[in-house]
């Protein structure tokens, strides 16, 4: 399932940086109600987690796209 280029998509462009936003703003207002020390680690930890795993699934969909057959020539997989 984590395989095709289509789930990739919509993980790396939609739903992760969605999660990512919605963790910041949680962060923020834990931060801003006096919560400090759990705001900062939703902030730092909770959020970079679905930030790096978007850019997991974004290099994931390129190596799925360039492993399809057909996908480019041979000679400008190279480059």
């Amino acid at each position: 399932m984590l395989k095709k280029p289509e789930t990739l998509f919509v993980l790396g462009y939609m739903l992760l940086p969605l999660l990512a936003l919605i963790s910041a703003i949680v962060g923020l207002t834990m931060i801003v109600g006096g919560d400090k020390i759990p705001g900062a680690i939703v902030l730092v930890v909770v959020t970079q987690v679905f930030a790096l795993g978007a850019v997991f699934a974004l290099r994931k969909r390129k190596a799925a796209l360039l492993a399809e057959p057909g996908a480019m020539p041979d000679e400008d997989r190279r480059r």
